[in-house]
């Protein structure tokens, strides 16, 4: 067993100060995301979501980034997921990037709303067949026997609808609308960057630096 406490690493890769961050922390974010790309890190549109339940405990999951522009950051799941059930009991949820090589962190909080019927259509239709077909074959966090009931259902569904399965109405996509960004740059020492977003009344954004 390792000895956990002792695992350290001192960050150095950049530094994120005021004079050279974005005033719209979406255009912040842009750049980050863009320059994870262009690393070629794997799964660079991977994000950790948060919700929480009618019963107040929180749970988490890593999703992938399906669109960001001005209305907010997109994902797609099953609507009767556990994720999907807590949404619908508190639609808030908390979003976080962390783009180890690069020493990078995004952290994004807002309330979440559904997407547009037409937009969840036009995602299915771009999704390959095969993950089409599991959209309707898996009955998203809820308990099977095994294995084999998931293949049964994918092909007894893949036999109904063939190559053209529509989009079930149980599945479709959610937007979080941010009201909070914070951007961390790990540097030496533990001296950190932070610079958090705050949304003002007006709809513009307060920028603030936060100690380490």
């Amino acid at each position: 067993m390792h000895d956990l406490a002792a695992l350290r690493k001192d960050y150095a890769r950049a530094e994120l100060d005021e004079a050279h961050a974005e005033a719209d922390p979406l255009k912040q974010f842009e750049r980050w995301l863009a320059e994870a790309v262009q690393a070629q890190l794997p799964e660079p549109n991977a994000m950790t979501l948060a919700t929480v339940g009618a019963d107040g405990r929180p749970s988490t999951r890593v999703v992938l980034i399906k669109g960001v522009d001005a209305r907010g950051i997109v994902w797609y799941t099953n609507y009767h997921s556990r994720k999907g059930r807590e949404l619908q009991a508190h639609a808030q949820a908390a979003l976080q990037f962390h783009w180890v090589e690069l020493e990078r962190v995004v952290r994004i909080e807002g309330r979440v709303e559904k997407t547009s019927a037409a937009e969840s259509d036009a995602y299915f239709a771009s999704r390959p067949l095969a993950s089409r077909i599991g959209a309707w074959a898996s009955e998203q966090s809820q308990p099977i026997s095994d294995r084999g009931v998931l293949l049964q259902r994918a092909a007894s569904f893949g036999a109904r609808f063939g190559l053209h399965p529509p989009r079930p109405e149980h599945w479709g996509g959610y937007r979080l609308v941010p009201d909070a960004w914070e951007f961390w740059q790990g540097r030496r020492s533990r001296l950190h960057d932070r610079l958090a977003y705050r949304q003002d009344e007006a709809g513009g954004w307060i920028r603030q630096r936060l100690a380490p």
